[in-house]
């Protein structure tokens, strides 16, 4: 499992030590611009982020403006998509900074963090609005009804709360610890939109602190620079907006998982295994975790009746902790009925999704039941990934078991027919610490960055239906189309213009010579 750990002073690829007179050249230029970009993304959320109906803030002159004027609209999408892929150049651009990923890397990614996720704290809700979900939720926790049998539609003017329709009859996919942590913002906010939408981003705050803790430690454990695998995740803007503009509980959960598997690699298995039961409380797909751990209990050469043993115990404490946790307010293993609840159920981008589109597309021209075939593609796709989790619990080498975790859980990821982008985010942190070479693999998380950057910051955006009308001509199709163009031309010329970050996105000159042991 562990390896030598290399020197804090790393020096970056490309550079020699010998012409380093500073561990970072100029943080100061990319920091700035990425606080640039950040700040667009705020002020352009008062314009097309998410409000709840209810919300006060409607009524204010700037938020009437920037909302139901077409200019205003149109202000607050170039903002967003600029502001989203000035951030990207800006972290792009730090890394390139970097002459040694020493403490003063780290220092430069603390305050990265710092200056960039500020003004998201007080951003208006992008990118989704799960939030509304989880205060709706709450709600129904607050007046007694059950939200595992229960959709938010049981609660009286519930469209006011602004959560997507898709949860008005959904249950609840959360475990209990997350169920709490909704019925308490709710309860001590009276149902405040706004004050709900603070008390979730710090309790993602939480989450997000965890990452910046226990990642690089968990490098340390697995000889890859610290300070690096901190830049790779903590200062990633997917990491951020995900996490604290768009107000995602699995910012706790992955949080949660991370420190929760770096007690249990230091032989501190019981406290770490109530971490990760924790973090499964909170969204239950990190179970998947669990015979994993088992394994790194059991130790290396094992005997398979002593694995076997050592999973039942993993499995027996963490069905018994969540078990006790479920009777305090007697709502049981609900969750499990609810996890097919959230989200659509695939999406053109994931491979899975595309080949039942395809699958669905030629079988609907030959007059057969497309999407239901399209079905048995998605459901091959979840044992797919069933099969491959099984083969990295039973097959491969003690030293790289948390790699195997790793791959485990991106093909659950990966072979499920929807990827959102808070998805990708589970994983950027367990890669970076298992290991992100400086060729092919970060260059792919360069280009998964951008990507996703693109997408999100034309996928969800909202449109005053008023302006949606044929005078004033700015339906949301044209809104989003606005942002994806613009946030694309930002990327194009990110990978093939820009005298900077483009070198970042093609093949290097020199072999590269920095490969972290996995």
């Amino acid at each position: 499992m562990t390896a030598p750990v290399p020197a804090a002073g790393n020096v970056a690829a490309g550079t020699s030590p010998g012409t380093a007179e500073a561990e970072v050249d100029n943080p100061l230029s990319p920091l700035l611009s990425g606080f640039a970009g950040s700040m667009f993304m705020a002020i352009g959320s008062l314009g097309v982020g998410w409000l709840a109906p209810v919300s006060e803030l409607r009524r204010l002159p700037l938020f009437i403006w920037m909302r139901t004027e077409a200019l205003g609209v149109a202000l607050s999408i170039v903002l967003l998509a600029v502001g989203g892929m000035l951030l990207v150049r800006a972290w792009l651009r730090l890394g390139q900074r970097v002459r040694v990923w020493g403490h003063g890397a780290r220092k430069a990614t603390l305050q990265a963090v710092a200056l960039w996720g500020l003004p998201m704290m007080f951003s208006v809700p992008l990118f989704s609005r799960d939030v509304y979900a989880y205060i709706g939720q709450g709600r129904l926790m607050v007046e007694g009804f059950n939200p595992y049998e229960n959709g938010i539609s049981a609660l009286s003017n519930y469209f006011q709360l602004g959560a997507d329709k898709m949860w008005t009859e959904a249950p609840v996919p959360y475990g209990q610890l997350f169920l709490w942590i909704e019925q308490l913002v709710v309860w001590s906010t009276n149902v405040h939109p706004e004050a709900s939408i603070m008390l979730f981003r710090a309790a993602a705050l939480i989450g997000v602190v965890l990452c910046i803790v226990y990642v690089p430690k968990l490098a340390e454990l697995h000889g890859v620079n610290p300070h690096r695998a901190l830049w790779l995740t903590a200062a990633n803007p997917l990491f951020l907006t995900n996490f604290i503009a768009s107000v995602h509980n699995d910012a706790l959960m992955i949080g949660l998982a991370l420190a929760g598997l770096y007690y249990c690699a230091t032989r501190r298995v019981l406290f770490g295994l109530l971490l990760v039961t924790l973090s499964i409380s909170v969204k239950p797909i990190t179970i998947v975790f669990l015979p994993f751990i088992g394994l790194l209990w059991a130790g290396k050469n094992a005997s398979w009746p002593r694995k076997f043993v050592f999973w039942g115990l993993t499995a027996g404490i963490s069905l018994a902790i969540l078990y006790a946790m479920s009777m305090v307010n007697g709502f049981g293993f609900g969750w499990v009925n609810g996890l097919s609840a959230p989200g659509s159920i695939w999406i053109w981008y994931a491979p899975v999704g595309l080949l039942g589109l395809v699958v669905a597309s030629i079988s609907n021209a030959f007059g057969l039941d497309g999407w239901g075939l399209a079905k048995w593609v998605y459901d091959a796709g979840k044992l797919l990934a069933v099969g491959l989790v099984a083969w990295l619990i039973f097959r491969g080498d003690h030293d790289r078991l948390m790699r195997r975790l790793t791959l485990g859980f991106a093909a659950v990821v990966l072979l499920a027919p929807m990827i959102q982008s808070w998805y990708v985010v589970w994983l950027i942190p367990l890669f970076a610490v298992t290991g992100i070479r400086d060729d092919w693999q970060v260059k792919a998380l360069y280009f998964i960055v951008s990507f996703f950057m693109v997408y999100a910051i034309s996928d969800q955006l909202e449109v005053f239906p008023y302006l949606q009308t044929e005078d004033l001509g700015l339906p949301l199709a044209l809104a989003r189309n606005a942002a994806a163009i613009i946030a694309l031309m930002f990327a194009l010329y990110l990978i093939f213009l820009d005298p900077k970050t483009k070198q970042l996105f093609s093949k290097p000159d020199e072999p590269v010579t920095t490969r972290p042991v996995i």
